[in-house]
C-alpha cells in the first residue's frame, strides 16, 4: 500500500489544521484551545467515544472497527509546544509571543487527526484504535499523567504506537531501529552551602564556588573514565547560579545539569557516581552539600518484534526505510508508554529545516500523506484489514 489517495486528498485541509495549531501555541498542561480544537475534530469525525481531560488536558478518542471483535491499539501524538519565540518568517508563525511548536507536535496532533478522520469514516480492521492525543510532552509528564489516569486499562489499549518528526530525513521517509530509539533523561540540582565572607580574607571562609568547580570538572569524569567507551552517556551542567558582588565569597552555590543515556545500568551508575564526587567533595571543602536528582523518563525502547514490524508498515507507505539510525540522544516520555505496554516509536523525516527546537524550525506539510497514511496502515495491519 503506497501513499493513500485519500490521505492525499486531505493534505491541504490538515495543513490548516496544523497551521492553525501553528499560531496558537500553548505549554505543558495547558492546552484549552489546542484540547478542544482536537476533541471537536474527532466529534466530528463520529467517533464512538471522545474523553476530555485525561491526564489533565489530554484527549483520547475510541473508533470500532466494523469486522468484530479484536485487539485494541493506541496511537499517539503530542500536543505541546515551547516556551521561545519564534523566528521562521512564515505566514503562520506563532502569533503568541515567547511560545511556538518548535517540535512539531502541531504536525503530529494535526497528521493523528487525518487518520482518525479515515478510520472512522472506514473501519476496515478488527477491534478497536484508540487515538492518544498527549500534553506535556516537552516537559516530560503528559504520559505519566495519563497513564497515571488508567489509560492504558480504561481504554483495554494492548498494544502502544508513537511517531516523531526527524529533520535531516528526507521529507516523509522512515527511520526505525530495534532497542534504544531515545534516551533515558535525568536532572540534577546540586546545591552547595559554605561560610562566605570577604574575598580578601579566603581562609575565614569555605568557599562554595571552588567546591563547585571541583564538582563540575569532576563529574566529567563520569564519561571518560568511568563508562564503556563505546556506550553512549551524556553528563552536562547547565547552569550555576552564584554570587552577588566581585568582592564578597557567597554563601551558597547552585549547579544544573542533565545526564543521558541509552542503557538504564548507565543511568542508574551516573547517577550513583554524581552523588558519590558531591559526598567526596563535601568531605574533601567542609562544604555542605545536597544532591537532587530526578530520572524523569527511561529508555526509548522498540521492542525488536515491534521494530520489525512498523517498519514493515513504513516500507508499505514509503518504499523505503532507514533501518540503521541512529539513536538520539534527546528523550522522549512516550518511553513510559512503551514501559506500560510493547509498542514501538518511529521517525518521520522532515526534510532539509532548521533542527527541534530551532527558533526558525517549522513542520514540513509534504509529511503529511505519509504520515497518515502509515498510522491507517499500522491500525489497519495490526487490527486485520479484509
Amino acid at each position: 500500500m503506497p501513499i493513500l489517495n485519500r490521505a492525499s486528498e486531505m493534505q491541504d485541509e490538515i495543513a490548516g489544521w496544523r497551521r492553525r495549531l501553528h499560531e496558537t501555541p500553548e505549554i505543558g498542561f495547558d492546552l484549552p484551545f489546542t484540547s478542544g480544537f482536537v476533541a471537536d475534530r474527532l466529534t466530528e469525525f463520529g467517533c464512538d467515544e471522545v474523553v476530555r481531560g485525561v491526564g489533565r488536558s489530554g484527549v483520547v478518542a475510541v473508533i470500532h472497527g466494523r469486522l468484530g471483535e479484536g485487539p485494541t491499539i493506541g496511537l499517539r501524538a503530542d500536543m505541546d509546544a515551547l516556551p521561545m519565540s519564534e523566528d521562521s518568517g512564515v505566514a503562520h508563525a506563532s502569533r503568541v509571543e515567547g511560545r511556538m511548536h518548535a517540535c512539531g507536535h502541531d504536525g503530529h496532533t494535526a497528521m493523528l487527526l487525518g487518520a482518525a478522520r479515515y478510520l472512522a469514516e472506514t473501519r476496515n480492521f478488527a477491534g478497536s484504535t484508540v487515538l492518544i492525543f498527549q500534553p506535556a510532552e516537552e516537559i516530560g509528564q503528559g504520559a505519566l499523567g495519563m497513564l497515571g489516569d488508567g489509560l492504558m486499562e480504561r481504554f483495554g489499549i494492548e498494544r502502544v504506537f508513537g511517531m516523531h518528526n526527524m529533520p535531516g530525513l528526507p521529507t516523509g521517509q522512515f527511520a526505525v531501529r530495534a532497542g534504544a530509539m531515545m534516551a533515558a533523561v535525568a536532572k540534577f540540582t546540586i546545591r552547595i552551602k559554605g561560610r562566605g565572607g570577604h574575598a580578601a580574607r579566603p581562609h575565614t571562609t569555605i568557599d562554595p564556588i571552588i567546591a563547585g568547580a571541583q564538582i563540575v570538572n569532576a563529574l566529567q569524569t563520569i564519561v571518560a573514565r568511568g563508562t564503556d567507551p563505546v556506550a553512549s552517556l551524556v553528563v552536562t551542567v547547565t547552569r550555576i547560579i552564584a554570587g552577588t558582588a566581585y568582592n564578597i565569597i557567597p554563601e551558597t552555590i547552585e549547579i544544573w545539569g542533565t545526564t543521558r543515556a541509552l542503557d538504564m545500568d548507565n543511568a542508574a551508575m551516573a547517577e550513583r557516581r554524581i552523588g558519590d564526587i558531591c559526598d567526596g567533595i563535601a568531605m574533601a571543602t567542609g562544604a555542605e552539600i545536597v544532591m537532587e536528582y530526578d530520572q524523569a523518563h527511561p529508555v526509548t525502547f522498540n521492542r525488536p518484534e515491534e521494530a520489525e514490524f512498523v517498519a514493515g508498515v513504513a516500507r508499505d507507505v514509503g518504499g523505503t526505510v532507514d533501518l540503521t539510525v541512529r539513536p538520539v540522544m534527546a528523550g522522549e516520555d512516550f518511553s513510559h508508554m512503551l514501559t506500560a505496554r510493547p509498542g514501538a516509536f518511529v521517525f518521520i523525516g522532515n526534510g532539509d529545516t532548521a533542527g527541534l527546537h530551532h527558533p526558525a524550525y517549522d513542520f514540513d506539510d509534504e509529511a503529511i500523506p505519509a504520515g497518515v497514511s502509515y498510522w491507517i496502515k499500522l491500525a489497519e495491519t495490526a487490527l486485520g484489514k479484509r
